[in-house]
């Protein structure tokens, strides 16, 4: 039977998996490309918080939006220098850049920031509390509900303002958007900006649940990719949704084999899953994917 604690703590990791699969689906809608840095990046989210909150003592409603401004930043320099003048050349190297990007931030940060890893004291929600017989971290309830509610967000300004329709119709159709007077190069950046800012969201939301150091990042980015790939890409929904569940399987499983069935039968799901849903479980048929 499943405890109600291994459900939480599944629903959290898998909110963190979701956040990063919408940033690599928001970039991949708009300019088919993808960022492969996003678990640098959740990594540096994560170190900033605990250099500008735990180290400087800066209160986090202060904390917060200056990550995600910095984060956002990242999204500029990535689209900038490691993936315009690739796809300008019609050249897939984008690939091997955004990978190269990342390894070279987390060792700057190992560097930087040191090589343990450092706890963010945060008693208030990183001490367990007892519901129904099972120990459980406040920070595992906020996870998901800031995961969900960013989600839903997005969504309404997807849908509600002229820049979440011309990154829908980017989306759709690039030639036509540019028709249109779409200001395309833009909006791909905004794409990435919006990606990397998830990403540091994610960082400072897992980092009082894990140790913040620098190869934090690695295996969260290429699990959130994973379910990116399992939920279909090119579905929003279908990211988050897959982002959750890949989070509620492999902490199941986690609760009852050793540790090393949960990479084996995780990735294992994703072999069987592409093999009858080659788009994924929401993806669509005859699109192109990476």
């Amino acid at each position: 039977m499943i405890s109600l604690d291994v459900l939480i703590a599944g629903l959290a990791t898998g909110s963190i998996y979701g956040l990063l699969a919408l940033g690599y689906h928001i970039t991949f809608v708009v300019s088919n490309t993808v960022n492969f840095s996003l678990g640098a990046t959740l990594m540096f989210g994560a170190v900033m918080f605990y250099e500008v909150h735990t180290r400087l003592g800066i209160d986090i409603l202060i904390a917060v939006p200056l990550v995600l401004l910095m984060s956002g930043l990242l999204g500029i320099i990535v689209e900038r220098f490691f993936v315009r003048p690739f796809c300008q050349n019609n050249s897939v190297s984008w690939l091997l850049s955004t990978i190269a990007f990342g390894i070279i931030l987390e060792n700057i940060v190992r560097f930087t920031f040191g090589q343990e890893p450092r706890s963010i004291p945060m008693p208030s929600i990183s001490e367990p509390i007892r519901l129904f017989n099972a120990g459980i971290y406040p920070i595992e309830f906020i996870i998901p509900a800031v995961g969900i509610s960013v989600a839903i967000i997005l969504w309404l300004l997807s849908k509600k303002t002229i820049v979440g329709r011309a990154l829908l119709a980017a989306a759709q159709n690039r030639d036509a958007a540019i028709l249109q007077g779409i200001n395309v190069k833009k909006l791909i950046i905004l794409a990435y900006v919006v990606s990397t800012a998830l990403a540091g969201l994610a960082g400072m939301l897992i980092a009082p649940k894990l140790n913040v150091s620098a190869s934090m990042g690695t295996l969260i980015g290429l699990k959130a990719f994973a379910a990116a790939i399992i939920g279909g890409i090119l579905s929003a929904p279908g990211c988050l949704v897959a982002g959750i569940g890949y989070g509620v399987f492999e902490s199941i499983i986690a609760a009852q084999l050793p540790s090393a069935f949960r990479e084996i039968l995780g990735f294992g799901l994703l072999i069987i899953i592409l093999i009858f849903k080659p788009n994924g479980l929401f993806g669509k048929k005859g699109v192109y994917k990476v």
